[in-house]
């Protein structure tokens, strides 16, 4: 069994706690949330599911899990354009979950936004193996690529790389028909703003990123090695380093087994560097 822990128990972090337990993912659970009514009230609700899950609250446990998702900090809202405008106040909690981590083994998952950046930033503060360092993002992004082509009658499967945020790059070039770059860029546009509809209605997005993490630790704990889309630290792959990007990623129990690197076209090569380059710029002005 899989000793969980959470670092940050708020919408999406709870929500990762309740699947993970209550699907018999995990034997133990180590939560963590700086504000302390809601950490007690997440574990009583979780308690009250009748789960036969060990929860814990001892933060220096934090670092003796199997698999840590990083859930912590400012989520975004309305009032927030994009998921970068977040650097600022996140990347202090990153500080600040990365002196809980010394020494851990297991399997880290950055879900923070702005998440390329973050992801980059723990493995420099916490010396991590870059394998072991994994942004979530992709898989969300992805379903909601897929749903959009399928509402347009678009047949096949694809990801979506790049940037989780306004630099994200849908992939085409894997479809069995042509698409043009004309809807390619309002397929973009549409993507761009697809979280955006959801914060608008009810204040922060759920059901689609809780789901999508608990299938990333699932195939992580049960060692699937599947390919998954993900942020990843980049040293020469698809020509970039020095950043995180999502790209298609084989995942196992080990963390990142290996990365796909997948023929671009000219279209998405193009937006890929300009995702490597704003998530480096960012990247390159966060002290550390």
């Amino acid at each position: 069994m899989t000793h969980l822990g959470i670092f940050g128990a708020g919408r999406i972090g709870g929500e990762v706690a309740f699947l993970a337990s209550i699907n018999g993912l995990c034997d133990r659970l180590v939560l963590h949330d700086s504000y302390k009514p809601l950490l007690k009230s997440q574990i009583l609700d979780l308690e009250h599911t009748g789960v036969d899950c060990e929860i814990t609250t001892e933060l220096n446990e934090i670092k003796n899990c199997d698999v840590c998702v990083f859930a912590a900090g400012s989520p975004r809202d309305p009032s927030v354009k994009t998921r970068a405008d977040l650097l600022a106040a996140n990347i202090k909690v990153a500080h600040e979950f990365s002196s809980h981590i010394n020494s851990f083994s297991g399997i880290l998952i950055s879900i923070t936004n702005p998440m390329d950046v973050n992801n980059y930033m723990l493995w420099k503060m916490t010396k991590i193996p870059k394998e072991r360092c994994i942004g979530f993002g992709g898989q969300l992004d992805s379903a909601r690529f897929m749903s959009n082509l399928k509402k347009r009658g678009i047949p096949g499967n694809s990801i979506v790389m790049g940037e989780h945020g306004e630099f994200q790059v849908p992939v085409f070039s894997t479809l069995k028909g042509e698409v043009n770059e004309p809807l390619r860029d309002e397929i973009l546009k549409e993507l761009r703003k697809a979280s955006m509809e959801v914060i608008t209605g009810k204040g922060g997005t759920v059901f689609g990123p809780a789901y999508h993490i608990y299938q990333l630790i699932e195939t992580i704990c049960k060692d699937k090695r599947t390919i998954v889309p993900c942020s990843a630290i980049l040293d020469g792959e698809y020509g970039e380093s020095n950043c995180s990007l999502g790209v298609p990623a084989k995942i196992g129990k080990e963390g990142i087994l290996s990365i796909e690197e997948w023929k671009l076209d000219s279209w998405e090569e193009k937006h890929f560097r300009e995702a490597a380059e704003f998530v480096r710029d960012l990247c390159s002005g966060v002290n550390i």
